[in-house]
């Protein structure tokens, strides 16, 4: 059995915006469907999330939807990060500089005892992100 693990990402109204920006970061395909879609008329949700999700070739996915907005929702203060873990430098430091557009850099990407390049930001939508290329520790 295979096992894959994907955040998923709670929002409230813009859920839409996160996604298509993480595109632009890492590519990929995305899916969308609206409450509409689902058969909510109501004008006020209409163009919020359900289910949407983006799939990169490269691996990378991520799922999110607009919390309904009769239940109660807290992004709260650091609840998870999102850890995008690669082996390319330049790749990852692309993904960093991409995400980096108005966030808040809580570590600046470079070098750490554990990576080669290791940094933790959080965007502009409240999502935490860690970036890093671990480094290979020789066996004893």
């Amino acid at each position: 059995m295979t096992v894959d693990v994907t955040p998923h990402l709670n929002f409230r109204g813009n859920a839409r915006a996160a996604l298509e920006f993480y595109r632009t970061v890492f590519g990929g395909e995305l899916t969308i469907a609206s409450y509409a879609d689902l058969g909510n008329p109501d004008p006020a949700t209409a163009d919020h999330v359900t289910f949407g999700q983006l799939t990169a070739a490269n691996g990378f996915r991520v799922m999110a939807y607009d919390v309904y907005p009769h239940l109660p929702w807290d992004q709260g203060r650091d609840p998870f990060f999102v850890s995008v873990r690669g082996t390319d430098p330049a790749e990852l430091q692309d993904y960093w500089d991409r995400l980096a557009v108005g966030a808040d850099i809580k570590q600046p990407i470079g070098p750490a005892p554990w990576a080669t390049l290791y940094g933790q930001l959080t965007d502009r939508f409240g999502i935490t992100w860690v970036l890093d290329t671990p480094t290979s520790h020789p066996t004893p």
